[in-house]
């Protein structure tokens, strides 16, 4: 199999590599300004990069580390963060993310009407809201009854790539370009930059960056172990799912088999294999999807994989 010309951008190190880096700062100002639609007097000109590196307010507390940390001029914070795979609770990272940037710009004595704002963006390969239909949502705090924005410090974009569908002759916005380079840079042909690229000369460069021929021999080493990483890491899961569902089933059947035998000295024997094994399947069901949900599996994922009513699984978490 031949090797792609293009490597992946949502490599945690390419991603870095793009728009992380003094090199590349241009074309960060530049996806900034196309994922918020910022122009004119409110378009983005500079950025400075800060450390990824949140330290905790208590040494006991853990350290949180995000993609890409920078302020602009006007002292703005911007969070980029690339979320290959669905983690529980990722939502809630992100404000956790968003409130210690916000959080770490006082220092004893400052005033709070000096604090800026905080501009969370997340590109995700996965689904973080599964009934949004939109690939891209955007998220501020209203008032509930009048709709006013008054609270404006804090604004969220999430990117969620398995729900962009289009096509190169398709894209009619930077914002679609960027989420097609985000989806599909790996596989891209090179016969059809021309049409994903049109006359913007940013796409091009951001294009230029992942073409492994401009790679060092160490560059590429480190892209392969962290590709090693995530490729380990996902088997880890997945092996976990599977360990889960087997022993899942395998309580399930000990307990059903227990049940039927019960029931069919009560109601005979045919009657008690039936209902066994019908028992059996369900508290097998109902025993997978307790180990599914003891190792973190989303409850939708759970519901699909199992079968198992809304009902059944309030049970569980009870």
């Amino acid at each position: 199999m031949a090797l792609s010309k293009f490597l992946d951008p949502k490599n945690d190190f390419a991603f870095k590599k793009i728009f992380g880096t003094e090199k590349n700062k241009g074309i960060l100002i530049h996806f900034l300004n196309d994922m918020l639609a910022f122009s004119g007097n409110q378009a983005i000109t500079e950025v400075t990069f800060l450390s990824p590196v949140q330290d905790p307010d208590i040494l006991a507390k853990k350290q949180s580390l995000v993609d890409v940390l920078c302020q602009d001029k006007n002292g703005v914070k911007y969070i980029i963060e690339m979320q290959v795979a669905k983690t529980k609770g990722f939502e809630k990272r992100a404000q956790y993310y968003a409130a210690k940037a916000y959080s770490q710009q006082a220092d004893q004595g400052d005033h709070y009407h000096e604090l800026k704002e905080i501009i969370f963006i997340a590109i995700a390969d996965c689904l973080i809201f599964p009934d949004k239909p939109s690939y891209k949502s955007d998220h501020i705090i209203l008032d509930r009854d009048s709709g006013e924005h008054d609270l404006k410090d804090f604004y969220f974009t999430f990117i969620e790539l398995p729900k962009f569908k289009k096509a190169p002759e398709e894209l009619t916005s930077m914002i679609e370009k960027w989420c097609y380079f985000f989806k599909h840079a790996e596989d891209t042909h090179p016969a059809d930059l021309e049409k994903i690229i049109g006359t913007d000369s940013v796409i091009k460069q951001a294009y230029h960056e992942l073409d492994r021929y401009y790679w060092t021999e160490n560059e590429l080493l480190i892209y392969e172990q962290e590709v090693k990483r995530t490729r380990d890491a996902q088997a880890i899961i997945a092996q976990k799912l599977d360990d889960a569902r087997a022993e899942g089933i395998k309580e399930g059947k000990a307990e059903g088999r227990e049940e039927g035998i019960k029931e069919g000295r009560e109601e005979g024997i045919k009657e008690g294999r039936e209902e066994g094994i019908k028992e059996g399947m369900h508290k097998a069901q109902m025993a997978m999807a307790k180990k599914l949900l003891a190792h973190g599996v989303e409850r939708n994922t759970v519901k699909l994989s199992t079968g198992l009513s809304d009902e059944d699984l309030n049970q569980l978490q009870e």
